[in-house]
């Protein structure tokens, strides 16, 4: 019997017990598809953080208040002895050599309203750096006003989403609108930009950074987020920024995190959590390889006669194992292939559904579910066909 006898063989046999094949292939199918969904949703949550601090710059390093023993994660920051200032953000801007920009940051809720009109939204105090920083525009108006830092105004930038919300189609420039308490007049409105790091800076409004401290009662900054002046400056800078806040406050009672290490630890975390995902995913193959078994067991015990007349007729051992060996393949292949279409079916549809997210099955995923599904069949289907080879011709030729 050739190779190719045996294939048509098995496949035939498929062909005759189509409802058990169908099941099993199901089975088999639902595995492949799980894995290519998971691991698009982990590949793309990936891809997704790392979209998201690449557009701040790999040049951008964040001063956080509290100090963390642990580096290379999201801190868990603790107490804070020493308030991070605005003198603080002054002196690195103007003692660090590698700084170019620099932007105090204050931020907390408030209700923002004009007229009847009010919601309760996030109030973000800073300097006019703060454009140079993230790279942002101004649509319509003006931003802050230059050497607001310890001063301070009653000046309010809107984000587009905000404005068009309180205002409509109305010019607001110059309305008066009420943060909290607080009546402050509209200088600006921001150029569209949307979600970055979770924050929606279309929905967001920009006053004084000294403002925003006696809005709400604080002394200590948010953040500093410190733009150096290229790539080649973010590890001399980061320190000489680190070293500099220790002179003044007398302690390391603060963080200093670089962009760049925080995607890269995101990263890392997000390619564990695929392949956990991935591995998750290949246990239901693993069931539904007990479903191939079960099925060959199945068509070895209905086909008793036929493999004894297949030996009768001067087929070998081996030739018997490689016939049911070749089906169980087939069997699980053929699953494969249909969870392969279905996956990339399901992937595509998160695409037009969440444009925004980046969803991608590896190549790694896909080779290896497709793989793992041969494999469940080999493996699985090894038991059954070793039965059907090792059964005595005669004994089996007399079973009906």
């Amino acid at each position: 019997m050739s190779l190719a006898d045996a294939l048509l063989y098995a496949l035939r046999a498929l062909a005759g017990s189509r409802l058990r094949t169908g099941l099993s292939l199901l089975g088999v199918a639902i595995g492949v598809a799980a894995v290519i969904i998971l691991t698009a949703l982990g590949e793309g949550a990936r891809r997704y953080v790392v979209g998201q601090f690449s557009n701040l710059g790999t040049n951008l390093v964040v001063v956080i208040p509290g100090h963390t023993e642990t580096t290379g994660v999201v801190p868990g920051v603790t107490g804070t002895p020493n308030d991070l200032t605005l003198a603080d953000a002054e002196a690195i801007g103007q003692q660090v050599r590698q700084v170019l920009h620099v932007a105090p940051i204050s931020m907390a809720t408030e209700t923002v309203a004009f007229g009847e009109r009010r919601r309760q939204i996030a109030v973000i105090g800073t300097t006019r750096s703060y454009l140079d920083v993230r790279d942002l525009a101004v649509r319509k108006g003006k931003f802050l006003a230059a050497g607001e830092a310890d001063r301070g105004s009653a000046q309010v930038v809107l984000g587009d989403t905000v404005a068009r919300e309180l205002f409509g189609a109305s010019n607001p420039i110059g309305a008066v609108v009420r943060v909290g308490s607080w009546r402050m007049r509209v200088v600006g409105i921001m150029k569209p930009t949307g979600t970055q790091l979770g924050i929606n800076l279309d929905e967001i409004v920009l006053v004084p950074v000294a403002t925003a401290l006696r809005m709400f009662n604080k002394s200590s900054l948010f953040r500093v987020l410190v733009r150096l002046k290229g790539y080649a400056d973010l590890d001399r800078g980061s320190k000489a920024v680190r070293q500099l806040l220790i002179e003044r406050h007398g302690e390391e009672d603060f963080s200093v995190l670089s962009e760049e290490a925080l995607a890269s630890t995101f990263s890392a975390i997000l390619t564990a959590l695929t392949l956990a995902l991935a591995a998750i995913a290949a246990v239901s193959l693993s069931v539904a390889g007990l479903g191939v078994m079960n099925v060959m067991l199945v068509s070895v015990s209905e086909r008793t006669s036929e493999i004894g007349l297949m030996r009768s007729i001067g087929v070998a051992r081996r030739q018997v194992l490689q016939v049911f060996l070749i089906e169980a393949i087939m069997l699980s292949a053929l699953g494969g292939l249909v969870g392969l279409a279905v996956g990339l079916a399901g992937v595509r549809l998160l695409l037009h559904l969440f444009p925004a997210f980046p969803a991608s099955s590896p190549v790694w995923a896909i080779t290896a579910a497709l793989a793992v599904s041969l494999a469940v069949g080999g493996i699985f289907g090894f038991l059954p066909a070793r039965r059907a080879a090792e059964l005595d011709p005669i004994v089996a030729l007399g079973r009906r």
